[in-house]
């Protein structure tokens, strides 16, 4: 992936030289309830190798109807930290993987502010928040490095551990120079989808849904939807930066980008670490789902195709 040319954003939070983890107890998050709709989301580690799962934080999704914002433009929440030291950095960071989120963050902001331009509809972007180990989540809790790249809904906010993407690098079977770069601006896509879908009321109505579910297995369904529209959203602004700025995809980038939906399918996440498939306790998508849906907005790049809840068969 060629990303010198990419517009940098401003709208990072560098947390990553905070003493102590940069946790407090003074934010506004909540825990993982007892007894929720099995949800839950993260890193497993199995033999060394990382798989992973991508998607929101899990405490919003199993119990956070309530806080979400009903979809609007409106102000951007604010969320209370504990911060122990000075050492908390506004703006593009300088060093090569902050500059790279920055650039990937600037690009999919500009190409979504066209795309709901085109629809009448303004377009504010979410804010990243890098940081190591561990950090205040705002009103999602604690934020930590084993739950993976997340986005916290009332806070539009994406939490990146920049740790997680160095594992990706030297981890990730598959990933290798550019590809990984790819794989990265894919999964930082994939957590903006999740933006656009809070932004365009999608979050909201299907929490509520999931509440009013008469089974987990319903529940985990309309997850499965979820994230699998945000693989589509991701796909669709690779589409639309193509168009942008050709030559910005190199070979092998997509190759390494299906390769990853593949690792984090929830069949393959299963089978490595029980030795059997339960499909009705997915929540983010068979590896073929995963792949076929990133595919579906990077060769049509539109909205309406990457409508999952009407689509009959996933």
């Amino acid at each position: 992936m060629r990303y010198d040319d990419f517009r940098r954003s401003d709208d990072i939070e560098d947390r990553r030289d905070e003493s102590g983890g940069g946790f407090g107890g003074s934010g506004g998050g909540f825990g993982l309830p007892i007894g929720g709709g099995g949800l839950g989301i993260g890193t497993i580690i199995v033999l060394g190798l990382i798989s992973y799962a991508l998607g929101i934080d899990p405490r919003v999704l199993i119990g956070g109807a309530e806080i979400l914002n009903g979809g609007g433009h409106g102000q951007i929440p604010t969320y209370q930290t504990d911060r122990r030291s000075g050492n908390v950095k506004r703006g593009a960071p300088t060093d090569p993987m902050g500059s790279m989120i920055a650039g990937i963050l600037g690009e999919i902001d500009d190409r979504w502010s066209e795309i709901f331009r085109a629809a009448g509809q303004t377009y504010t972007g979410p804010r990243i928040v890098l940081f190591r180990n561990q950090t205040n989540g705002g009103r999602c809790g604690m934020a930590q490095s084993a739950m993976g790249p997340f986005y916290c809904p009332p806070d539009r906010q994406i939490f990146l551990d920049t740790g997680f993407f160095r594992q990706v690098e030297t981890r990730f079977h598959g990933c290798q120079g550019s590809a990984c770069k790819f794989t990265a601006a894919y999964i930082i896509a994939h957590e903006a989808g999740h933006h656009v879908q809070n932004l365009l009321g999608i979050l909201p109505k299907v929490t509520a849904r999931q509440h009013a579910a008469g089974s987990k297995a319903e529940a985990n369904a309309l997850q499965v939807r979820v994230e699998l529209q945000a693989d589509c959203l991701s796909g669709l602004w690779v589409n639309h930066e193509a168009k942008k700025r050709p030559g910005f995809i190199e070979p092998g980038d997509i190759d390494g980008a299906l390769a990853t939906a593949s690792a984090i399918g929830d069949d393959t996440l299963q089978r490595e670490t029980t030795g059997r498939v339960v499909p009705d306790s997915f929540t983010h998508g068979s590896a073929a789902q995963r792949k076929r849906w990133f595919m579906t907005g990077y060769q049509q790049g539109t909205l309406k195709a990457c409508d999952t809840f009407s689509a009959a068969n996933l």
